[in-house]
């Protein structure tokens, strides 16, 4: 079908560019993208392809919106807490541009149901948050031979690449393992400022319509990294491997497995064993000797909120202030959600100290044992 009257008025910029003209929105129109992850990533992305004219945007996403998202979920607003993401997606697209069809998958993509939803699109972006999932679209996506647009945030750091291209690497290709689950910050404990996810979500996008319109040159190969602190864009090499257990010459990888699994495996520090649960530590200090509660989070988050009787030692200045602990005492360490505080775990146990960390931090002391507890 010809581009409608109100089409040709809304392209009307992309049309005067030769790179695009009627026969590129054409394109546009008829592509079908799948977002995975209605969040930092997936919401510039998803809002700049639904104004471009992208015929059809699949969002798979099982989260519903909370009032931290907002400091960079741009897809969302204030009357959308407690909505799935995918409903709250769909809605503000549909107003931004009623010409796109939007369909949601409000589950979790998993190794159950990637290949059919994968299958239905084009290809897909990556706007998830966590390696299992990473590894899930990389796979399912070099054993569907659909490429994918990578991106990723960390702090005031990003990155974004194409992966899966015909004659072009993958994920694998650059992190063949997954690395330990309990020893890497979540946004959640390391933060993320707002505005990062929102230029490389858009970055992504750009690398979308690229890909669709067959124009420039795409990031295969090529992984972009950006510094938003000096404001700074690198780029290296990424080569695809022939040893890769996927996309090699060889693959090892002809299915898709448990990726949870397989991500957890990765940790053979057993961190189950070095963990003790929130109403366990209740127990713990009231018996005799109490542990000492060592709070590894950074001084405003101690300001929120805190375990009466813990003592402060940011996971910074641990290993400088291990003096300061008894090395007869048995030791908990207490972060946010509970990563930093395995991480402190793990320096205190190798320095000979007897130490465990709080599962789920202080946010599970909160909900668990101190419903009055300020949370963040």
């Amino acid at each position: 079908m010809p581009l409608s009257p109100s089409e040709l008025i809304r392209y009307a910029r992309h049309l005067t560019l030769p790179e695009v003209g009627l026969a590129g929105q054409e394109r546009l129109r008829g592509a079908r993208i799948l977002l995975v992850g209605a969040g930092g990533l997936g919401s510039p992305a998803a809002l700049y392809l639904a104004a471009a004219g992208v015929g059809t945007i699949g969002i798979v996403d099982a989260d519903v919106v909370e009032l931290t998202n907002l400091q960079r979920q741009i897809l969302h607003g204030t009357d959308s807490l407690g909505r799935l993401k995918t409903d709250s997606a769909r809605t503000r697209l549909a107003d931004l541009n009623p010409n796109v069809e939007v369909i949601v998958h409000p589950a979790r993509l998993s190794s159950d149901n990637a290949f059919d939803i994968l299958g239905r699109y084009d290809f897909c972006l990556d706007g998830s948050d966590n390696f299992p999932t990473r590894y899930l679209v990389n796979d399912a996506s070099v054993l569907l031979g659909k490429p994918y647009i990578y991106g990723s945030i960390f702090r005031f750091d990003g990155q974004v690449s194409i992966f899966g291209a015909p004659d072009g690497p993958c994920y694998r290709c650059l992190f063949s393992e997954p690395p330990p689950p309990d020893l890497v910050p979540n946004c959640a404990e390391a933060g993320v400022l707002g505005v990062l996810p929102g230029l490389i979500g858009s970055l992504q996008a750009l690398e979308a319509i690229k890909w669709i319109l067959a124009v420039g040159d795409p990031l295969v190969g090529r992984l972009v990294l950006v510094d938003a602190l000096k404001l700074q864009f690198r780029e290296i090499q990424v080569r695809r491997d022939p040893a890769c257990a996927v996309c090699g010459e060889h693959p090892t990888v002809t299915e898709l497995i448990d990726y949870d699994a397989y991500c957890m495996a990765s940790s053979n520090t057993g961190s189950q064993a070095r963990e003790v649960e929130a109403r366990e530590l209740v127990r713990m200090l009231d018996g005799e000797p109490p542990p000492l509660v060592v709070d590894v989070r950074e001084p405003w988050e101690w300001e929120i909120a805190r375990i009466r009787g813990s003592r402060l030692v940011p996971l910074g200045q641990l290993a400088a202030r291990l003096g300061e602990l008894d090395p007869r005492a048995d030791l908990v360490t207490v972060c946010h959600k509970g990563t930093r505080s395995l991480m402190a775990q793990e320096l205190l146990q190798g320095a000979g100290f007897r130490a465990r960390s709080l599962a789920g931090g202080i946010d599970a002391w909160a909900t668990e044992v101190d419903e009055g507890m300020a949370r963040y």
